[in-house]
């Protein structure tokens, strides 16, 4: 039996009870608004919730695949912002341009993240534009 997406019935993992409907959607939201701190809060809901809830399980990986990559824009761009920050005058440029686009990189996603939660905590869906999805 399937559901009319073509899916398999949800069932939590055996030994897990399955979260109810609103603890389903707290913290399918509240995976989204821990993206404000990338990696830690989506990865740990992510683990412990994504055999328990429907809702959590689509959520949760989003968000997480959304921090993975944010996370890794902000590690990369942190190195090679310091490297070129070794080399004087041009590299300090290309440095401060760089140190420029992590900063926009935060505030694009804590603004992406306030909507991502607000949207399922209101009963939605939310998915990041423009994200890489690493865990399917």
């Amino acid at each position: 039996m399937s559901n009319s997406n073509g899916t398999p019935p949800y069932q939590p993992a055996a030994g897990q009870p399955a979260l109810s409907s609103a603890d389903d959607k707290l913290w399918a939201s509240l995976s989204h608004f821990g993206n404000i701190i990338p990696l830690i809060p989506a990865l740990i809901i992510y683990l412990v919730f994504k055999d328990r809830g429907t809702l959590v399980r689509q959520e949760s990986t989003e968000a997480l695949n959304w921090t993975i990559n944010v996370t890794g824009i902000i590690v990369v761009g942190n190195i090679v912002a310091g490297v070129l920050g070794l080399i004087p005058v041009f590299g300090w440029i290309i440095g401060l341009l760089i140190g420029l686009i992590i900063w926009a990189v935060v505030i694009v996603n804590l603004v992406f993240a306030i909507v991502g939660g607000v949207r399922v905590n209101g009963g939605g869906s939310y998915r990041y534009p423009v994200n890489f999805r690493w865990i399917k």
